[in-house]
């Protein structure tokens, strides 16, 4: 072999190994564990979505089909409250969990670009208890933020439940926002400070449109949090059925001697449209904004 032709071999880039080069076993075995996976999580959901149609009495067939009987009765009587007022825990909900998006969204934020750009005493310290919050159970801290919304006079109000989502909320969205701030190069803000901008200005109207992945990871996190809770919404809001939230709420089809299943399972896929729709109108921002607030802390 000549000096040239050695020398363009060791100059020829190597290219990675791709699909092509993958073996046929390997790309069935690759196939049928994502095709495997894929029915273990979806069937469950389609498991409820069947039992939603089907009458109390046959809810609890073995197999998953559409029996003669099957209608839209459960959800018709769901919707006129019939089995509890759906409609006001519905809004509950909403309420609840819009309130704590928007709020856990901005305390995040603001702590996170303030542990991202400024240096101040306990700052280390600061980060690491985020991380620690997140390790107690929520049923250590029920007894505790019972007494403090007691003391403050929220015990039993919407906006009392709003703020004990946010102690479980904002620690985690501040740990991933400072990250996600991070990747924002600190030039932006040295040009907004010499443009005549105040810190606050920098951070509204230069550094928070840039974070838009990052935020929205983060407000899905925090309408997660609130919209499917059950043990803080049981023991912080009132007894009363216009009080309740949705997944509160679906405990009236769990009575002691019976279990209504068809309801339980239409309430359950009705309760789970908002979290899908959620989830669509973010799902662009959730890929980039997880990875980058995972590569700095």
């Amino acid at each position: 072999m000549s000096v040239e032709a050695a020398s363009l071999k060791a100059t020829r880039p190597v290219r990675a190994p791709g699909r092509a080069d993958r073996s046929r076993l390997a790309s069935f075995g690759l196939h049928a564990a994502l095709v495997g996976a894929s029915l273990i999580a979806v069937f469950p959901v389609f498991w409820v979505l069947v039992t939603s149609f089907k009458p109390d009495a046959r809810a609890v067939e073995t197999t998953p089909k559409l029996v003669n009987e099957s209608s839209l009765d459960n959800y018709t009587r769901i919707l006129a409250g019939e089995k509890g007022d759906f409609l006001a825990w519905f809004g509950n909900s909403v309420l609840i969990a819009l309130m704590t998006t928007v709020l856990a969204v901005f305390l995040s934020a603001t702590a996170g670009y303030a542990a991202s750009r400024f240096r101040f005493p306990g700052k280390r310290s600061l980060m690491l208890s985020f991380l620690v919050v997140q390790m107690f159970p929520f049923a250590v801290l029920i007894v505790p933020l019972y007494n403090i919304l007691l003391d403050l006079g929220l015990q039993g109000t919407s906006f009392g439940l709003v703020l004990v989502y946010c102690t479980t909320a904002v620690p985690f969205c501040t740990y991933m926002l400072k990250g996600y701030f991070d990747t924002i190069p600190g030039d932006i803000d040295e040009a907004g400070r010499v443009d005549g901008l105040s810190p606050f200005g920098v951070f509204w109207r230069l550094v928070l449109p840039l974070a838009r992945p990052g935020l929205a990871v983060t407000a899905f996190y925090a309408f997660l949090t609130a919209w499917g809770e059950v043990a803080f919404a049981s023991a912080f809001l009132s007894a009363a059925d216009e009080s309740k939230t949705l997944a509160v709420g679906l405990q009236v089809f769990v009575q002691q001697n019976r279990t209504e299943w068809g309801h339980l399972a239409a309430a359950s896929i009705l309760v789970a449209i908002p979290a899908v729709v959620v989830f669509y109108l973010v799902q662009r921002f959730l890929v980039t904004g997880l990875s980058s607030g995972a590569v700095k802390g």
